[in-house]
C-alpha cells in the first residue's frame, strides 16, 4: 500500500502493510490511509539492477548508484559530467559482463573477471578475516544466496531435489498453505548447506521449527506420491493416505511374520468398511494382535515363530498376561475388555479370510487356537465417571464462555457454545457447513448436520432462536472473512490454517486441545460431595476433575439434562439420532450408586400419611433396609405402600382402593410432591365438576373427593413444603438433584400425572429448543 514498497504482506490483519511498513504506522498515530500517501522510503535497497549505460551488460553498483563500476569510474573520475550526459556521450561504449557470480546459490553478476558478485565478494572477505572460509570450493556449493524479499533462489541444488522442492510447493499449495519467502528460503538454504541429493536425507534437528515445518510437508508430499494399496500392503507401517485414511498404520511390532501378514490381511479387508479417515479404530484392533505377539514372544521357545507349534494353550497364558498388567494398573479395565474382543473377532475373522488355506500365512495352524465368548471378560461396572457433567460445572463453564476467545479463535467458542447447546458430536459441529440453518413449515429454527459416524446425512434437529443467533453471528463472521467464496462450499467454522477459501473446517484434535487450554486456566469447580466424616455422612464443596471436561461429555450432559426432563427414551433417542435404543439408554444410565445415594437422600425426608417425618434421625440406610424396599414396598400413584397383601399383588390388591392418605401403610417423600400437588388440584377440579354435572346424588357422593381427603393431601403438600424450606441451600440442591435421580428411575403407575417442563439452558436459563 505504500508507494515505492514491495515487499510481500501476507495476512488480512496487517491491511495491506508489510512488517516494517506495520510497525512505523503504528508508532505514527496517522489513520492508515494518511500514512500510505506520506510515508516515505527510509528503508535499504537490496536487489540488482543493470547499468545505465544503452546495453551495457553488466550490474550497477547500488541500487542507489545507476552505472556499473567501470562507468562509474570514468563518469566520476574522467568525464566529471552529470550522469544523464554521461550516458549519451559518444565515446561511452558499454561493456560485456564477467559472468555469473562463482556462489552456486547467486544469481548476480561478477564484479571482476575470477571474483563474486558485490555481496559475496564482501562475505568472503569476512570470512577469510575470520578464519571460517575453510575450502573455498566447498564454501562456493554451500553459502546462501543474498536475500532479496520474494526471491527464493533453487540454484546449486541437484536437479532431483530442485523437481521436489517444486512438487511439494505444487502440493502444499493445492492443501491451501500460504508459501511464505521468509520460510521457504532457509529451508532450501538448509538443503544447499547439507549437500543432500532428495529431501528425505535432510537432517532437521538443525533447523528451528517453523522451517522445519515446511520441510516435513514436503517429504509427506515426497512420500504420498505414486501411493497405492498395492504398493502399501507389502509394507510393515502403512501410510494411511493410501487407504483414504490419516496418519500411518503400524504392523512392525507383531514380531512373528505369520501373525503380522494376517493381521495386514485382516486390515486390507476391514478399512473399507471403515467411515471416515480416521485409523484409530483400525489400530486399535492391531494393538491387541501386539499384545498377543508380545506374550507368544516371552511365552514360547521358539518366539512364536512356527505357527504349526502355537495352540490354546497360549492363548491361556496371553490371557492371565492381560489379567497381570490389569492387577497391576499397567492397563485399565476397559483395555483390558477391549483387547480379548479384539484379538477375539481378529483371530475369528482371519479364519474366515480363509487364512488357514494352503500359502496362506495361517496354514497349519492349530484348530484351537481361537478365543471363545466367555474368554472375554465383563465390562468393568460403569461408575458414570466422564460422561454427564454436574450442573454446578456447566453453570462455571457457561459464566466464563467470554475467556474462550483468548485462547483461540471466535471458532472455538462458537463450536462450544453449538457442542453445549445442541448436544451433537464435537466431529458433526467443526464439520458444520455454512448454510446450516433453516426454518420448518411452524418457522422454527432447524440445524442441518451430518451423522459421520453412522452415515446419516442432512439430519435435522430444531434448535432455539439463541442457538440460531449464534449460528447466524458466526455466518457473519465467515462472510465477511471470505466474501468471494459461494456459500455452498463454505464452512461455518473456517480453520485459520491453510485455508485461503474457507472450505477447509476446524479439526475435532485442534478443538479439544483448545478446549483443554481454556478448562485447564479456569479456577477449580467446586461442586457438593458427600463424603463420610467420623460415620456420618456429610456434604462438602469439593473440586472436581478438571480431567473430565472435554467436548464430548456435553453430548452426554445433554442427554442426561434431557432425561431429567423426562423427556420419554424414543424421544431422546431421535434427538440423539441413534439407531438403537440401548446406545441412547448408556448415555443416561443412571449407576446402582447414584441411585443408592438418592433413595437414602429422598427417604430422609419421608413422610407417613399424617404429615409426620419417618427416619428423621436417619444418616443413611443399611444395606437390609434399601433391601427391603425392593421387596417390602411397592409403587403406589404418590408413594409407597407396605401392606402385605397389596406388595404381594404388586401394588393391585388395595383394600382401601387408593385412598392411600387414609391407610397407615402409605408412606411418601420428597420426590412425589409433584405427584402431590397434581392429586390435589385433580380433586379439586373433580369436586367443582361434579357440582354442576347430572348425576344420581348416590353416584355423585361416590364420586365426590371427601373434605377429609383434600385436607389429608393438603396438609402432606404443606408438611413437605415446609420441611424443604427449612433446608440450607446447599442441602436443597442435593435433595433437587436426588429428586431428579429417583424420579427418572421410577415406574409410572398412574396415567396423566404432570409432565416435567423442558431442560434449562444453563448457558443462558432458556428452554432449550
Amino acid at each position: 500500500m505504500v508507494t515505492g514498497c514491495d515487499k510481500m504482506v501476507y495476512y488480512a490483519y496487517q491491511q495491506g502493510l508489510c512488517v516494517g511498513c506495520m510497525r512505523r504506522w503504528e508508532k505514527s498515530g496517522q489513520s492508515i490511509e494518511e500514512f500510505a500517501g506520506t510515508a516515505k522510503r527510509i528503508w535499504r535497497a537490496i536487489g540488482e539492477v543493470p547499468c545505465k549505460v544503452p546495453e551495457c551488460a553488466r550490474p550497477s553498483y547500488g541500487l542507489s548508484t545507476p552505472l556499473c563500476a567501470a562507468h562509474l569510474h570514468q563518469q566520476r573520475r574522467i568525464y566529471k559530467v552529470p550522469v544523464e550526459e554521461f550516458v549519451q556521450h559518444p565515446d561511452v561504449v558499454p561493456l560485456e559482463a564477467f559472468g555469473p557470480c562463482h556462489v552456486a546459490a547467486c544469481y548476480r553478476q561478477r564484479e571482476s573477471p575470477t571474483g563474486y558478485c558485490p555481496a559475496h565478494a564482501q562475505r568472503r572477505r569476512a570470512a577469510i578475516r575470520k578464519g571460517t572460509l575453510g575450502d573455498e570450493d566447498h564454501w562456493r556449493r554451500t553459502t546462501n544466496a543474498v536475500s532479496e524479499h520474494g526471491v527464493i533462489s533453487l540454484r546449486g541444488l541437484p536437479d532431483q531435489v530442485v523437481h521436489e522442492v517444486l512438487y511439494g510447493l505444487q502440493e502444499r499449495v493445492r492443501e491451501g498453505v500460504k508459501q511464505k519467502d521468509y520460510i521457504l528460503r532457509p529451508l532450501c538454504d538448509l538443503i544447499r548447506s547439507q549437500q543432500v541429493t532428495t529431501l528425505t536425507e535432510l537432517d532437521l534437528g538443525k533447523v528451528n521449527h517453523t522451517t522445519a515445518d515446511a520441510a516435513k510437508g514436503f517429504i509427506k508430499h515426497l512420500g504420498r506420491f505414486g501411493l497405492t494399496p498395492e504398493t502399501e500392503r507389502h509394507k510393515d507401517i502403512w501410510s494411511g493416505y493410501a487407504f483414504g485414511l490419516d496418519g500411518y498404520i503400524h504392523f512392525d511390532k507383531i514380531s512373528q511374520f505369520w501373525l503380522r501378514e494376517a493381521t495386514k490381511a485382516w486390515a486390507l479387508d476391514d478399512i473399507p468398511q471403515r467411515r471416515g479417515k480416521g485409523r484409530t479404530a483400525v489400530q486399535s484392533h492391531i494393538n491387541a494382535i501386539v499384545q498377543l505377539s508380545d506374550s507368544l514372544r516371552l511365552n514360547r521357545p521358539d518366539h512364536g515363530e512356527d505357527v504349526r507349534t502355537v495352540a490354546r494353550d497360549d492363548l491361556t497364558i496371553f490371557l492371565n498376561r492381560l489379567l497381570f498388567l490389569k492387577e497391576q494398573g499397567e492397563i485399565s479395565g476397559h483395555t483390558h475388555v477391549r483387547l480379548v474382543r479384539y484379538a477375539r473377532r481378529l483371530l475369528s475373522r482371519m479364519r474366515t479370510l480363509g487364512l488357514t488355506k494352503r500359502d496362506q500365512p495361517l496354514h497349519g495352524i492349530c484348530d484351537t487356537f481361537g478365543l471363545r465368548a466367555e474368554d472375554v471378560p465383563d465390562d468393568p461396572e460403569d461408575s458414570e465417571a466422564g460422561r454427564d457433567l454436574p450442573a454446578e460445572v456447566m453453570t462455571q463453564l457457561c459464566q466464563h464462555l467470554d475467556s474462550l476467545e483468548t485462547t483461540g479463535a471466535p471458532e472455538i467458542r462458537t463450536a462450544v457454545e453449538l457442542v453445549i447447546d445442541t448436544g451433537r458430536r464435537p466431529t458433526e459441529i467443526c464439520r458444520l457447513p455454512y448454510d446450516c440453518l433453516e426454518r420448518d413449515e411452524d418457522g422454527k429454527l432447524t440445524l442441518i448436520y451430518d451423522n459421520h459416524k453412522a452415515a446419516r446425512k442432512a439430519r435435522r434437529l430444531p434448535i432455539s432462536g439463541e442457538t440460531g443467533a449464534v449460528i447466524t453471528a458466526q455466518q457473519e463472521r465467515v462472510r465477511g472473512r471470505f466474501p468471494n467464496t459461494p456459500t455452498s462450499e463454505l464452512k461455518l467454522l473456517p480453520t485459520v490454517l491453510t485455508n485461503a477459501m474457507g472450505t477447509k473446517p476446524i479439526s475435532a484434535e485442534w478443538l479439544s486441545a483448545r478446549h483443554r487450554t481454556w478448562v485447564d486456566s479456569l479456577p477449580e469447580f467446586l461442586v457438593p460431595t458427600v463424603v463420610t466424616v467420623k460415620g456420618r455422612q456429610v456434604t462438602q464443596m469439593l473440586p472436581f476433575d478438571k480431567a473430565k471436561i472435554f467436548p464430548y461429555a456435553y453430548r452426554h450432559t445433554y442427554a442426561q439434562r434431557h432425561a431429567d426432563a423426562g423427556v420419554a427414551p424414543d424421544a431422546l433417542q431421535s434427538l440423539m439420532d441413534h439407531r438403537q435404543l440401548t446406545t441412547t439408554q448408556q448415555y443416561y444410565r443412571v449407576g446402582e450408586k447414584r441411585k443408592r445415594e438418592a433413595v437414602e437422600r429422598v427417604t430422609a425426608m419421608q413422610f407417613d400419611r399424617n404429615g409426620n417425618r419417618v427416619w428423621r434421625k436417619a444418616q443413611a440406610l443399611l444395606d437390609s433396609e434399601h433391601a427391603r424396599r425392593a421387596i417390602g414396598e411397592v409403587q403406589v400413584p404418590y408413594g409407597l405402600c407396605t401392606e402385605p397383601t397389596n406388595v404381594q399383588a404388586g401394588g393391585h390388591d388395595c383394600p382401601v382402593r387408593f385412598r392411600c392418605v387414609g391407610c397407615d401403610h402409605y408412606r411418601t417423600d420428597v420426590s412425589y410432591l409433584p405427584d402431590l400437588e397434581a392429586y390435589l388440584a385433580d380433586l379439586l377440579r373433580g369436586r367443582e365438576r361434579l357440582v354442576a354435572f347430572a348425576a344420581d346424588s348416590w353416584a355423585k357422593a361416590e364420586a365426590m373427593p371427601s373434605d377429609e381427603e383434600i385436607t389429608r393431601v393438603r396438609r402432606l403438600v404443606k408438611r413437605v413444603r415446609e420441611d424443604l424450606d427449612d433446608l440450607t441451600e446447599e442441602d436443597r440442591i442435593q435433595i433437587k438433584e436426588a429428586v431428579t435421580v429417583v424420579r427418572r428411575t421410577r415406574r409410572v403407575v398412574s396415567l396423566g400425572l404432570p409432565r416435567v417442563g423442558p431442560p434449562e439452558d444453563l448457558r443462558l436459563g432458556r428452554p432449550a429448543g
